[in-house]
């Protein structure tokens, strides 16, 4: 049986139950602060999950921009990828060089395909078009593929 991959912190396991707000009030705002010091975390799992739930937040500001920024240099390439992802959805062209770090990795995960379909910018093209070849991650194919045809009508960032 495979055990479930939850953070260490109960603060953070408290904010995926929805049970802590993140915005609206002074208290939110004091969680939202929480939250972004826990994408520094010496926890690997905490900085995971809390750098993945600030990236999905609605909320920009440049507090949060600074926060994912400083993830995208943590040593751990899925907590990057997590960092790359938020910066897409709020700055896709501040997001290029990065995405364009981590897809010459050697390897990628979803959320660097996502950050890529997001940024939809033909300059990630090249770098996108190895990672379409076929291989045993059928669902992973279909990100690449998907980021790469976005990439080449770049919709968004142009």
């Amino acid at each position: 049986m495979n055990e479930r991959y939850e953070p260490a912190s109960d603060f953070l396991k408290a904010i995926i139950a929805e049970e802590v707000p993140l915005s609206g009030s002074a208290f939110a705002d004091a969680n939202l602060g929480r939250l972004i010091s826990l994408t520094q975390d010496r926890d690997l799992s905490n900085r995971d999950w809390a750098t993945m739930l600030l990236a999905s937040e609605e909320v920009d500001t440049p507090v949060i921009q600074d926060a994912l920024l400083a993830a995208l240099r943590d040593e751990n390439d899925v907590v990057r990828a997590e960092a790359l992802l938020g910066l897409a959805r709020r700055d896709p062209v501040l997001a290029i060089p990065f995405a364009l770090e981590a897809l010459s990795n050697e390897q990628a995960c979803m959320a660097v395909f996502e950050a890529a379909e997001l940024i939809a910018d033909p300059a990630l093209a090249d770098a996108l078009l190895p990672w379409t070849e076929p291989s045993d991650n059928e669902w992973l194919d279909k990100l690449a593929r998907d980021a790469l045809a976005a990439c080449e009508r770049g919709s968004s960032a142009t």
